[in-house]
């Protein structure tokens, strides 16, 4: 018999040990895969911000919250300047922006898929309203999920 293979699991699902996984550091997209990251995000977007302001109003440890901070920094998301004591942290939007560009790909997916949508559903009111059958044809896109 061989070696054994093992399986690990993750919050973000199944993978093998031998496959290599990509560090959370290697780029920004790797670092906003954890959901505490993207809420850390989210919360400096308006202004920079201490850790103790970021623990106690994210209702997170001090330790993750650092260990966060420490990898958005390291990929560039966010930027650091010592007030004193405190470091303040604030988002880098430049660093953001591949990021922002990559999602409005599926923004504008998603809003084709929407004005498909209310066309869809206002045919089929005035189609109730009418209370006649409708036998105009459909699009062959409509059945197809994978088109955009």
């Amino acid at each position: 018999m061989g070696k054994k293979k093992c399986l690990t699991y993750s919050y973000m699902g199944m993978y093998c040990w031998r496959m290599a996984r990509a560090a959370t550091t290697s780029d920004a997209f790797n670092a906003v895969a954890e959901p505490r990251r993207r809420e850390i995000l989210n919360y400096l977007a308006l202004q920079e911000r201490p850790v103790g302001e970021i623990v106690d109003s994210l209702g997170m440890e001090q330790p993750s919250v650092s260990k966060h901070l420490r990898v958005l920094l390291e990929v560039g998301l966010v930027n650091v300047r010592r007030d004193g004591r405190r470091m303040l942290y604030r988002t880098n939007a430049e660093a953001i922006r591949p990021l922002h560009e990559w999602t409005e790909t599926f923004e504008r997916y998603w809003r084709h898929q929407l004005s498909r949508v209310k066309e869809r559903a206002e045919r089929n009111s005035n189609r109730s309203n009418n209370s006649e059958p409708d036998f105009s044809p459909r699009r062959k896109d409509d059945f197809d999920s994978n088109k955009n």
